[in-house]
């Protein structure tokens, strides 16, 4: 079986796993980043969603040896202390029901408000659409997607220094 170095949330991993093995089993599997979760293992529901060189990608669905030396970056690595703006976000209105789903949304509302730092109802609608929830929190995660682009707005507080 051949062995792959991967670059997961900023460090090395070794794995020996067959060529055509989805990133996603060996994320869960092989590295027990359970994050990302398999929906659908066709794309079209965007549980497994992960960034590869900051891009959001179907983890489902990509052989791992596509991935090569790229940087990956699971939900897991996204903010370890759960500090980044739709984390934060999440929490404070309360976003998911189940929850199953939310770590795919939340991935690719990351590269939403990347891109688009201040987007209107039809941008995430748009942008979404390719995540499903099973609950149908979409109106909270719209509501998410805009108190994260809030909170990303502020400047950051300033820290008094001791002269």
């Amino acid at each position: 079986m051949p062995q792959y170095t991967l670059q997961i949330n900023g460090q090395p991993s070794k794995v020996d796993v067959a060529a055509d093995t989805p990133l996603l089993w060996v994320l869960r599997d092989n590295l027990d980043l359970t994050g990302s979760k398999y929906g659908c293992g066709i794309g079209a529901c965007g549980a497994c969603t992960v960034h590869i060189n900051g891009v959001p990608t179907r983890s489902c669905m990509t052989p791992v040896s596509t991935v090569g030396r790229k940087q990956v970056t699971t939900i897991e690595g996204l903010d370890p202390k759960g500090a980044h703006p739709l984390q934060q976000a999440w929490q404070e209105l309360d976003v998911p029901q189940c929850g199953y789903c939310q770590a795919g949304q939340i991935m690719t509302a990351v590269a939403l408000l990347k891109e688009n730092p201040k987007p209107t109802d039809a941008d995430i609608d748009g942008e979404m659409s390719g995540n499903l929830c099973r609950c149908a929190t979409y109106l909270r995660i719209r509501a998410g997607i805009h108190r994260a682009a809030e909170i990303q707005a502020k400047p950051a507080t300033a820290k008094k220094v001791k002269a």
